[in-house]
């Protein structure tokens, strides 16, 4: 009897089966109902869809999985980065009719499945570059309604509208009067001129100079300067890792106007021109690596050095001293085997205060200018092995220093003076003819130089900034381009270092101050 149950008992499978259904019931109860997706207070949402009104920024916590997302007749005036974060699987984006005026350019970054936009009828002027990027998939734009501005900065939509597969609708340029109403898609784009350049300061050297002159030698590149304040010619040398210009060597010279590198035969010469005490030639050493002095120069002919040019004329070295001493004389050196001899008295009694040399059309030239008459031209006789007159530039009798370019077929001088108006002259033959005036009253010094392209002409004044001006190819003339807080300039420069181009501007007065030459996309 024992094994009887006892009557109206549960049996072991009915215990076992309720067992199992007080667990499934607690499962059950354990499990939430579903929640309602978020949604920001100012917005209407459905399981897919988000409408939006009288909001001043794109809400955020939409719920992810919404498809269409409305913001139209808010309150946006602009919206930054990642706007949109987390709505990965949205398809369709209005913001119509707000007052927009900038966008991010990553304002869209996220919106990988994004097939249609509108910023129809904001008050947008321009677009980020390249802020479609992130939509992939980009089926239909419309920006219909905006104020565009058609300047560089909207080059690259120009671009973007010629090679896109989205369909975008036709849009009108609200600005500069010379496209209003223009369709953006139709702009051409030789219209856009939005490359522009600037001189920037790069490296300040806390000392006065009076002369620049870059050299390479053993594939290093240096600089020398002329500091009389230090009586000194100092060598710097380029330091392409740290990309400055580093002290190198000083050559002792109590009064130096002018050192003057030149490489011959492999060999590193300075040639040292003073004021007082003689000027004198040094020569690198490298086996005791330092300079020691080769030769003098006739203190009787030279006796007070304004400039110094170095040049070749058919194989052979030259350099030629301005003189600007009533009683010296402009003179000629060559180089012969192991030194520099005297060569030809060019000029006496003159007061010379600059030099230019002239190879072109297979004519080596030099010209002479004096404060007290005319520049002079020396053409080079193959015959005489000398220079002899050519003729005066008459045009003006008091140029302080002369420099030479060429743009396209055409030669032309630039005359720097002290008083009055420097002149830009074009050289024909014989002639010369007035192309430009610039004012540049109290101007010892000026260079035209070319970078990369872009011809430019840098005025100093010991009463003024340093104008940087800009050749103008279509005007045939200078234009005004930068002013450079120069105090007392006395030359200029240019130096190509590497990526890094250089203009130098050694002062008389203040520091010498290096700028660097950089190229600015406007369009970017």
């Amino acid at each position: 009897m024992a094994g009887l149950r006892a009557r109206g008992g549960p049996g072991p499978g009915l215990l076992a089966l309720s067992a199992l259904g007080f667990c499934l019931m607690l499962q059950v109860s354990a499990k939430r109902p579903p929640k309602t997706p978020p949604c920001p207070p100012s917005c209407s949402c459905t399981r897919d869809t988000a409408f939006c009104v009288d909001s001043k920024a794109v809400p955020r916590n939409l719920p992810s999985e919404v498809i269409s997302l409305l913001l139209n007749s808010n309150k946006f005036t602009l919206i930054g980065d990642n706007a949109f974060t987390g709505l990965s699987h949205l398809q369709y984006l209005f913001i119509e009719n707000n007052d927009i005026w900038a966008l991010s350019k990553f304002t869209f970054r996220g919106l990988k499945s994004l097939t249609h936009l509108s910023l129809a009828n904001n008050n947008l002027q321009t677009l980020p570059r390249d802020i479609f990027r992130p939509l992939d998939i980009l089926n239909d734009l419309d920006l219909r309604g905006n104020s565009l501005n058609c300047d560089c900065k909207v080059k690259w939509l120009v671009e973007w509208l010629a090679h896109t597969n989205t369909t975008v609708a036709p849009i009108y340029c609200a600005s500069p009067p010379r496209f209003q109403e223009h369709k953006v898609q139709d702009l051409p784009l030789r219209e856009f001129d939005c490359i522009t350049t600037d001189f920037v300061l790069y490296q300040t050297l806390a000392f006065p100079a009076v002369s620049a002159e870059p050299f390479l030698y053993s594939s290093d590149l240096y600089l020398a300067l002329a500091q009389p304040g230090v009586s000194a010619c100092t060598i710097l040398k380029w330091d392409y890792v740290e990309r400055q210009l580093r002290d190198y060597d000083r050559i002792p010279a109590p009064s130096a106007v002018h050192c003057k590198p030149m490489v011959v035969d492999s060999q590193l010469y300075v040639v040292v021109a003073q004021l007082f005490g003689g000027s004198y030639i040094y020569h690198w050493d490298p086996n005791t690596t330092r300079f020691t002095r080769l030769q003098d120069i006739d203190p009787q002919r030279v006796r007070k050095p304004n400039d110094l040019e170095a040049f070749r004329i058919d194989g052979d070295w030259y350099f030629a001293v301005a003189d600007s001493s009533k009683a010296g004389a402009t003179s000629l050196y060559r180089w012969h085997q192991n030194g520099f001899y005297s060569h030809q008295a060019l000029h006496p009694w003159h007061r010379d205060t600059d030099l230019e040399f002239v190879d072109g059309e297979g004519k080596p030239r030099l010209i002479v200018s004096s404060s007290s008459q005319a520049p002079v031209i020396y053409q080079w006789s193959r015959t005489q092995k000398q220079f002899v007159a050519q003729g005066e530039v008459t045009q003006v009798p008091d140029a302080q220093a002369v420099k030479h370019f060429r743009a396209g077929r055409d030669s032309y001088l630039c005359l720097s003076r002290y008083i009055g108006d420097s002149k830009i002259l074009r050289w024909e033959g014989t002639r010369f003819s007035e192309v430009q005036a610039l004012p540049s009253r109290g101007s010892l010094a000026l260079q035209p130089f070319l970078v990369g392209g872009r011809r430019y002409l840098a005025l100093g004044s010991d009463f003024s900034f340093t104008q940087i001006y800009q050749w103008d190819e279509g005007r045939q003339k200078f234009v005004r381009f930068q002013e450079l807080a120069v105090q007392a300039p006395r030359a200029f420069c240019y130096m190509p270092a590497g990526d890094a181009q250089l203009l130098l501007a050694p002062s008389f007065k203040g520091q010498t101050l290096v700028y660097r030459h950089i190229v600015v996309d406007l369009s970017a």
